[in-house]
């Protein structure tokens, strides 16, 4: 598993975000107050979706390291990744960004990007943690794969949710439904070409992001990967 830097490293990395989740928060609340605007009010709950991968996460990865079996931690897992699209999903609100609104566009743009990247942040973390759990428990180019796979249906949930208002839960509660309102676009080409290209877009970004994501945790707080040196 990993080897923590600092004793407190868990409570610095809730802390921070926790601090970033207020600014957010803070500022929302200073729009609806100093332009009466509560159109982005939205945005307060989906960060609230992008902590639950978060805390998911931190359940599998301490009961994991108190011993439970993989298999008995896989009901946690697929919880996980079925919000785990809800943190990056942030990103893609700038499409509510428009010159009419009360609020001065620049603000609303530095709103959005503050829950963006608060989103981001804390669905990267918790990949960071159960890539751990796949790593020590499955050896590195398993843990590799499963980061990558996790991100390509990250990937597919973000664009299901822009693009078909699909919820984390509807797959849960209405997965019929769900799948027979796709069914028609499976036979568009131009559907499918457009499909295709935004995930794989996604996908590319995603990756690269958390490669570097990765990198910069691993030079901090993941030490034993030079222990060997």
């Amino acid at each position: 598993m990993r080897t923590r830097r600092y004793p407190n490293e868990r409570f610095l990395v809730l802390a921070g975000l926790g601090l970033a989740s207020a600014l957010c928060v803070a500022l929302e609340l200073f729009r609806e107050r100093q332009y009466g605007d509560f159109g982005f009010r939205f945005l307060l709950w989906n960060l609230t979706l992008a902590w639950i991968p978060l805390l998911v996460a931190l359940g599998v990865y301490d009961a994991y390291r108190r011993g439970v079996r993989i298999a008995l931690l896989t009901p946690a897992v697929a919880l996980w990744l079925l919000f785990l699209p809800n943190a990056p999903y942030i990103a893609t609100d700038f499409v509510h960004l428009t010159p009419s609104a009360p609020t001065p566009l620049w603000f609303d743009a530095v709103l959005i990007s503050s829950f963006a990247w608060t989103g981001v942040l804390a669905g990267f973390a918790s990949l960071y943690l159960l890539h751990a759990v796949a790593r020590h428990r499955f050896g590195a180019r398993v843990g590799w794969t499963g980061a990558l796979a996790a991100l390509a249906l990250t990937s597919v949930g973000v664009y299901v949710g822009r693009f078909l208002q699909w919820n984390s839960w509807d797959l849960v509660f209405r997965p019929g439904q769900r799948l027979a309102e796709i069914a028609p676009g499976l036979g568009q080409t131009t559907t499918l070409v457009h499909a295709s290209a935004v995930m794989v877009l996604l996908t590319g970004l995603l990756a690269l992001t958390y490669l570097a994501f990765y990198a910069l945790v691993g030079l901090t707080v993941d030490p034993e990967r030079y222990a060997t040196r």
